[in-house]
Formats: C-alpha cells, structure tokens, sequence
C-alpha cells in the first residue's frame, strides 16, 4: 500500500476524491498526511473528519520532513497554489503528481489558477478544455504528462460552469492516475509517460 501526502489550499474535493479511492480500494494507497499552507483551508477539515493527520505549514524545508516523518511515497498538489520548490521537485523526483484544470501546454503556467483557468479559455473562444493530470518538474505546469480528458465549451458557458463540469473530469483522472502509480503502471522516459497493462 503506498503511502500518500496531500497538499492543498483550498476546500479540497480532490483530496476527499482521493480520500474516497482509498476506503473504496479502488487506489491502493493511504493518505497519510494533509498539508496546507493555508489554515482555513477547509480541506484541512476535510483530513480531520477522515482520521488523517491535518497540518498547516507554509514553510517547505519543514514540509519535505514532514513528508520524509510520514514516509510518504507518492506526494499529490491537489488545487496546491503555490509553486513547489526545486528541493522538494528533487527529493520526490517523478513521484509529485499535479492536477490541472486545462489541458495542457494551453491555458497553463504562471497566473493560471482556479477560474483564471476557465475564464482564459472562454475568452480566447476554445471549443474544448479539459484538464491534466502531469508529474511536478521545476516548471509551472511543465512536468511529463499522465493523463488528459476533453471537457466541451458551451455556448451559455461561464467561468463557474465550465469549473464545475471540469471539476468532475479531474476527480475521475486524477484518482485513476493515482490508482496506477500504485499499482506500478506508470514508466516515465524523458518527457513521455507510458502506461503498462
């Protein structure tokens, strides 16, 4: 069973989709710590309601060690808005997964966040978004992608809307991607990431 850090910022309904994974056994993994750097993130609530160790912390030498404490194998930035550092990228190499709500390289990087995201492909006119599950590289939004799935833009469409039906299709990938590093299916080579059955 792989052991699993969560860092968050927010309200966390991926976290509480990966919590649910776990109980259901369709990820065979353990969350074992939630970490959020900030202290009203309600994902926080969220870890503590699930028996799951809650912690706030913005300082990221002592979140590697909490990390390190927890022997935590697979880290997940689960709506995490803040940019990770090289050190942490370093000591969890190819085993930090990302959730993004477009689908990447379009809509992506630095000032793309929460409904920036959906508002940005709105306004440029694009016919379909998605979102993307990605390793964590010393980029923003850069690292190898895992999984993407298409969400279509329509007509009556505003930025809350599409969050929302985005919202369901990065719970589904984001689990299924997790579930696979677990199960040992994902090999990386430079920049592509293959699945194995």
């Amino acid at each position: 069973m792989v052991k699993i850090g969560v860092l968050i910022s927010g309200g966390g309904t991926n976290l509480q989709a990966i919590i649910d994974g776990c109980k259901n056994k369709s990820i065979n993994g353990e969350v074992k710590v939630v970490i959020s750097n900030k202290a009203e993130a309600y994902g926080l609530e969220r870890a503590k309601k699930n028996n799951i160790k809650a912690i706030c912390e913005k300082e990221e030498d002592r979140i590697i060690e909490i990390l390190k404490e927890n022997e935590v194998e697979l880290v997940i930035l689960a709506g995490y808005l803040k940019i990770v550092s090289p050190k942490l990228v370093d000591a969890y190499r190819n085993k930090i997964i990302n959730i993004h709500p477009s689908l990447i390289p379009a809509f992506c990087g630095k000032g793309y966040y929460g409904e920036k995201v959906h508002q940005g492909v709105i306004d440029y006119g694009a016919k379909v978004t998605g979102a993307t599950v990605h390793f964590v590289d010393e980029g923003a939004d850069t690292g190898p992608i895992i999984m993407q799935k298409t969400v279509e833009v329509k007509r009556d469409d505003d930025a809350k809307k599409l969050a929302a039906r985005v919202l369901e299709v990065e719970h589904e990938i984001l689990t299924k991607s997790i579930s696979m590093f677990c199960e040992n299916k994902i090999t990386v080579q430079g920049r592509r990431v293959y699945i194995n059955d």
